[in-house]
C-alpha cells in the first residue's frame, strides 16, 4: 500500500481522472465529494493549506483519498477539517473504495500521527458525515483503539421524502391540511398567466444562475447577505461544471412571463438534492411561489421515478409539511490526547 500527502492545488488536476471513478465505487458516494465540487469549493472558498492523502494499491490502484485542509481556529491552534467544510457543503466523508474503507482509514491515521506530519493540536474535524457512512462507526473504533481522544456528535438533521409510485399517493402521505394546501395554491397558480420549467443545455446557464441569485438575495435578508461577492462567483462557476454533468437542476417559476421563483437542485444517484432558493416575496408573495414550485419539483421528480427527495441539512419547518422525515447527519472530531 503507497500512501502520499499532496500540498498544493495542482494535486486537483493530478486526480482529475481518477477521482470520480474512485468516488463511483466507493462506500459514500454524495455529489459534494465529486472532483467538481471539492475542486470548486478549494478554489472559492478554500483557506489554508492543503492536506490531501491518497491511498494506492502496490499497482498504483486508487483506492482512497482523504480530501483535507489545515486551518487556524479561533484560538490560533492548527487543526484539519475535510475540504468542503462546512456551510455550503451538506454531505462529505473519507472517499475510500468498496472493501478498503478500513485500510484507508487506517492509512490515515498513521499518516497524521507521524511525527514529521505538519501540527494539527486542534483535532481533525470530519464534519456532515451521512448516517450511512461506515465513517461513523469504524473510524471511531480505530481512532479510540489507538488511543485519541474522539467525539462523536449529532451534526444536524437532513429531512428527505421517500417518493412514492405516483403523485396521488404522494399527496396521501400528507396530512389533510397540508394536502389541502398544496392543492389550493397550486390551484390558484395555475389559475394566473404562469410557467415553471427546469433550464436544459440549451438554455444559456450564466442569465439563469444571476437571476437565480437576485431572487435568492430578494427573498429574507439573512440570504442577501450570505450571498456576497465570493459566493456569488462560487455559485456561478460550480453551476457552470455541473451542468454539463447532467446534475444540475435549476428551476424557474415565471408569473405574467417574468421569472418569480428559482429552485436550485441537483440531481445524482437519483436523488433529488435540494440545495438553495429564491422568490420575490414583494412582487409575488400572493402566489407562495416557493411552495408552488417545490410541488411542482416534487411532481416532476415522482414523474421522473426517482428515488429520494432530500431537502439536506436543516429542520425549517416547510420541510416536514412536505413529508419529510429526519436522517441524521454527524461530526467526528479526533484528537490526540493532552492536545487542546
Amino acid at each position: 500500500m503507497k500512501i502520499d500527502l499532496l500540498t498544493d492545488a495542482s494535486a486537483f488536476e493530478k486526480l482529475h481522472a481518477e477521482w470520480n471513478d474512485l468516488l463511483n465505487r466507493s462506500v459514500s458516494n454524495t455529489l459534494f465529494l465529486t472532483w467538481e465540487w471539492q475542486s470548486t469549493w478549494w478554489e472559492h472558498l478554500g483557506a489554508g493549506e492543503l492536506r490531501i492523502i491518497t491511498v494506492r494499491e502496490e499497482d498504483g490502484t486508487l483506492i482512497g483519498i482523504v480530501p483535507l485542509f489545515e486551518e487556524t481556529w479561533k484560538d490560533g491552534t492548527p487543526a484539519l477539517s475535510l475540504i468542503g467544510c462546512v456551510d455550503v457543503s451538506d454531505y462529505l466523508d473519507v472517499i475510500a473504495g468498496r472493501g478498503h474503507a478500513e485500510r484507508v482509514y487506517a492509512a490515515l491515521l498513521d499518516t497524521i500521527t507521524q511525527a514529521d506530519f505538519p501540527h494539527w493540536g486542534g483535532g481533525l474535524h470530519l464534519c456532515t458525515l451521512p448516517e450511512s457512512s461506515p465513517t461513523n462507526a469504524r473510524l471511531k473504533a480505530l481512532a479510540e483503539a489507538r488511543g485519541l481522544a474522539v467525539e462523536w456528535t449529532l451534526h444536524d438533521v437532513s429531512p428527505v421524502i421517500d417518493l412514492p409510485a405516483t403523485w396521488d399517493a404522494y399527496l396521501e402521505m400528507l396530512d389533510k391540511k397540508q394536502r389541502h394546501e398544496v392543492r389550493r395554491k397550486l390551484r390558484r397558480v395555475e389559475a394566473a398567466d404562469h410557467r415553471w420549467y427546469t433550464v436544459d443545455a440549451t438554455m444559456p446557464i450564466d442569465q439563469a444562475i444571476a437571476d437565480f441569485i437576485d431572487l435568492h438575495k430578494k427573498s429574507r435578508p439573512d440570504k442577501h447577505v450570505f450571498m456576497d461577492r465570493r459566493m456569488e462567483q462560487f455559485f456561478v462557476d460550480i453551476t457552470r461544471r455541473l451542468q454539463p454533468r447532467g446534475w444540475l437542476q435549476l428551476n424557474f417559476l415565471e408569473i405574467a412571463g417574468v421569472r418569480a421563483a428559482s429552485l436550485l437542485n441537483f440531481v445524482y444517484q437519483n436523488d433529488v438534492l435540494v440545495y438553495n432558493s429564491g422568490y420575490d416575496p414583494e412582487k409575488y408573495g400572493s402566489y407562495s411561489p416557493g411552495i408552488v414550485l417545490f410541488a411542482f419539483s416534487i411532481q416532476d421528480a415522482i414523474t421522473a421515478r426517482r428515488r429520494r427527495y432530500d431537502f439536506l441539512r436543516g429542520n425549517e419547518e416547510y420541510k416536514y409539511r412536505f413529508g419529510a422525515h429526519d436522517t441524521n447527519v454527524y461530526e467526528l472530531h479526533i484528537r490526540r490526547r493532552g492536545d487542546s
